[in-house]
């Protein structure tokens, strides 16, 4: 699985919509300044200050060529190297970014939901392995685990948000975790047998949403902030969706900018879900999410360890997703993009390294991005 992938139904939607994919010979002009940034040139032998001073600039570059509004962190053995913010909070360039804004997360948050379920099995109110029928009243899935949800081997499809769609005039006026359920319930079938095969699935994460709603007794957003979030010092950190009292002071809003021309972009009715989607948070914050996976208070080693795990299908192969993590053999990642939102984290375990990057403009360069920051950090994340 690569990074791009879930980036290329943005670029085509994208493209249609400014009406350049009819324009001969101008499609590719196009598509190639929506992707295109600069390379970061340091030298080979450059030492870790130069390297970081090099992003620091280039940072300051691409957003000066309108090519990037965000954060970026980067971490090395516990030490924050570079904590960089660049842009405005919103379309009105108002107030300018900094490490406590909070960016709406998109897929990432999935890790965080997954983090969720983790402080549930830790608390002891759910096992991984329980079938989610046992937590969830009507489930009509067979055999489906908490597991199979956590690593995208349910076989549930992703059709959560068109199953909203088509059942629109009984779904509200907004659409919430437990009407998501239900939808999920009632009108969708499995495409596979839970374990046969992995497919990324936003659904899946929208059922564990309510899982922890059914188990703890609480909305998703109060057990994430009581349960982790507090716990943890992330004040930053928070599930905002359309049903929450109200926005933080330092929340981030998304907007679409070409050049120097920025357009809000606003929540849909879709935006009362969570689980998916819908975690804010910052680069301050983000210093203590990395550290949360070496080793915290909330959730036992044992249990952390398992969400870098790559679960075995029953053909013997195996997969690469774990709970809200890409596992690869020296990464371990994950990125999302969702309204204006687009980000990327990544980790290197061994040299315990991490590179977050977050950008509230709709900006379909963020994986370039990011392949440049860590092309240039190569021998800060390597354990070559």
């Amino acid at each position: 699985m690569r990074k791009k992938t879930l980036r290329i139904v943005m670029l085509v939607t994208a493209s249609i919509c400014f009406g350049l994919l009819a324009i001969a010979g101008g499609a590719g002009y196009y598509i190639y300044t929506l992707l295109h940034v600069d390379p970061i040139v340091v030298a080979s032998d450059a030492s870790e200050t130069d390297r970081i001073a090099a992003v620091a600039g280039w940072l300051d570059d691409q957003f000066e060529k309108h090519r990037f509004n965000g954060g970026v962190l980067i971490i090395r053995d516990g030490r924050v190297l570079l904590s960089k913010a660049c842009g405005y909070t919103d379309n009105t360039k108002t107030h300018r970014i900094d490490d406590h804004t909070a960016f709406r997360l998109a897929s990432v948050s999935k890790q965080f939901t997954a983090a969720g379920v983790l402080r549930l099995a830790e608390m002891g109110l759910l096992d991984l392995d329980d079938s989610v029928a046992e937590h969830l009243e009507n489930f009509s899935f067979e055999n489906v685990s908490v597991r199979h949800l956590l690593n995208q081997t349910s076989g549930i499809p992703d059709e959560y948000m068109s199953l909203a769609e088509e059942h629109r005039e009984t779904a509200g006026d907004i659409l919430t975790i437990s009407t998501a359920v239900e939808l999920v319930m009632w009108h969708s079938k499995s495409d596979y047998a839970p374990g046969d095969a992995t497919e990324y699935s936003n659904t899946n994460y929208v059922l564990l949403a309510g899982v922890i709603e059914a188990v703890s007794g609480m909305s998703f957003e109060r057990f994430m902030s009581e349960e982790l979030f507090q716990p943890l010092g992330m004040n930053d950190t928070r599930v905002w969706n359309l049903l929450s009292d109200q926005r933080s002071p330092n929340q981030a809003s998304d907007f679409d900018q070409i050049d120097d021309d920025r357009t809000p972009i606003e929540p849909t009715w879709l935006d009362g879900v969570a689980g998916d989607g819908a975690v804010f948070s910052s680069l301050n914050d983000f210093v203590i999410w990395d550290r949360f996976w070496y080793g915290n208070s909330r959730v036992s080693n044992t249990l952390l360890e398992q969400a870098f795990d790559r679960p075995k299908l029953k053909d013997g192969s195996r997969s690469d997703y774990g709970f809200g993590w890409v596992v690869e053999r020296k990464r371990q990642w994950h990125n999302g993009a969702w309204l204006g939102a687009n980000t990327y984290i990544v980790r290197y375990p061994k040299t315990r390294s991490c590179l977050v990057v977050l950008d509230n403009s709709s900006n379909l360069r963020l994986d370039s991005i990011a392949d440049e920051i860590e092309e240039a950090l190569k021998p800060i994340f390597s354990d070559d």
